[in-house]
């Protein structure tokens, strides 16, 4: 059913995969090239992380749909999570060690979309364990009959 508990969890990895739309990764006080020409260093500044945001969130938001496939849901799962690590490496990578060596009187300081990767992480993680235990007592009522 869609009322499923994973459910719920793989809805909230998906939006805080999505509300990195809004949210900047880091903010400078002044603007740098080619990273802070607008003073902040969103997904939208490199289409790495664009590509991994919007495949980490469409894939939590369609694993919300396979709750009768439960097993191509814990690839799914397994999937976001990488998704939203290689996120959170690659935007630490491109934020401080190209931003940074840019102009190395102005240190950025982060933004609110730091965080965004590491929830959408644990609610994959958390999403895949109740996938994992909805599985094993659907095996053991099977097992039962």
């Amino acid at each position: 059913m869609i009322q499923r508990i994973q459910s719920l969890f793989y809805l909230l990895a998906s939006g805080s995969l999505f509300s990195l739309f809004g949210l900047p990764f880091a903010t400078s006080p002044k603007a740098m090239s080619p990273f802070f020409e607008d003073m902040a260093y969103s997904i939208m500044d490199h289409p790495v992380l664009m590509g991994l945001t919007i495949a980490g969130g469409s894939i939590a938001l369609l694993n919300i749909f396979l709750f009768k496939k439960r097993g191509i849901q814990l690839r799914l799962g397994i999937l976001v999570i990488i998704c939203s690590l290689l996120l959170a490496f690659v935007a630490g990578y491109l934020v401080y060690q190209e931003g940074g060596a840019m102009n190395p009187n102005v240190d950025p300081q982060e933004g609110l979309g730091v965080g965004a990767p590491f929830l959408a992480l644990i609610f994959g993680i958390i999403g895949n364990y109740f996938t994992k235990k909805d599985e094993k007592l659907v095996r053991s009522m099977d097992r039962l009959r």
